[in-house]
């Protein structure tokens, strides 16, 4: 997307004098080690959120990095998927303590960004299928559990879609309705282009074609959906300079306010920067507790660069003090 391109290029010119100077790329590492570390948090809320922890999140394996969308799993894991096609699922904290799995989304790990550029991901109740959007081909690939096998679509009403800023966003609604959320370029103005299947999109149907309006400054980065229908839609804002200035905004906004052709605007809850840790959030899950609260999961992306780091972060909230 289009930060981790500035992100990227930044870092590059910074590197320039020593680009003949470098030492030879280390042998692939699978080995399944993720190391979690807990982070000291100033605040214990921000908005109508409860911040329950943060973490930084390392590994050697080289699958690591780079995640951009994020689904809690039947089982109590968590499923990260990255922007250079690869997947983590693992035990969040307080979880059963599993070793994490790393892999290739598809089984394959092809080196075209055009064509493994995972930006958001969803599930059906139970876990029994996994939609996983892609940017630079705007299409959207149904998998199995496994994430395996797929069948994919390529809607019409997202082909027009930006080739490095297009599906940041897919959620799935409780009533089984599917939301995806250009992206779009920074350039581009405050709103973006957003579509709203009336089913499954693998299995076709038409969808309403409307523009979502971020928070000024922002990006949307993805979306999830609360048990009672509305969805929360995560946006974040980097400022370059050393080190990168990260913030992230949650909105919270109503599907049944959507119109064909017609601007839809959420409610903003809260932010997360400085001096609380923050970087270039991506993903986010929601998970319903039996007491009708959720919990909130956050991932951030570190453009696989030394700059930045993968954060996660656990929120609480009671959707009724949503009003």
């Amino acid at each position: 997307m289009t930060v981790r391109r500035i992100a990227a290029l930044f870092i590059a010119l910074l590197a320039a004098p020593g680009t003949w100077l470098r030492s030879p790329l280390p042998e692939p590492d699978y080995r399944p080690i993720l190391a979690v570390e807990r982070l000291e948090v100033e605040r214990d809320r921000i908005g109508p959120f409860t911040i329950d922890g943060a973490w930084a999140l390392t590994s050697p394996n080289s699958h690591f990095g780079g995640y951009s969308g994020l689904v809690s799993l039947p089982d109590g894991r968590l499923l990260a998927v990255s922007d250079h096609g690869r997947f983590l699922r693992f035990d969040p904290p307080g979880g059963e303590g599993r070793a994490p799995v790393f892999g290739a989304i598809g089984g394959r790990a092809d080196v075209r960004k055009y064509a493994v550029d995972a930006e958001a991901v969803t599930s059906a109740p139970g876990g029994r299928d996994l939609w996983v959007a892609y940017e630079g081909s705007n299409s959207i690939v149904r998998f199995d559990p496994g994430l395996e096998d797929g069948e994919t679509v390529t809607p019409a009403a997202m082909r027009g879609w930006s080739g490095n800023g297009g599906p940041e966003s897919l959620a799935r609604l409780p009533d089984g309705r599917f939301l995806a959320i250009e992206e779009g370029a920074p350039t581009a103005g405050s709103t973006g282009a957003a579509v709203l299947f009336p089913a499954d999109p693998v299995d076709g149907g038409e969808p309403i074609a409307f523009r979502y309006a971020s928070p000024e400054g922002f990006r949307p980065s993805d979306a999830a959906a609360l048990p009672d229908g509305r969805v929360l839609v995560l946006h974040r804002r980097v400022t370059i300079g050393l080190p990168f200035a990260f913030e992230t905004a949650i909105a919270v906004a109503d599907p049944e306010a959507i119109r064909a052709g017609a601007t839809w605007r959420g409610e903003v809850l809260a932010t997360i920067g400085g001096p609380l840790p923050a970087d270039n959030f991506e993903g986010m899950a929601v998970v319903p507790r039996a007491d009708g609260s959720v919990t909130i999961w956050l991932i951030s992306d570190d453009n696989r660069g030394v700059l930045q780091r993968t954060l996660l972060y656990r929120l609480s909230l009671d959707p009724g003090d949503l009003g």
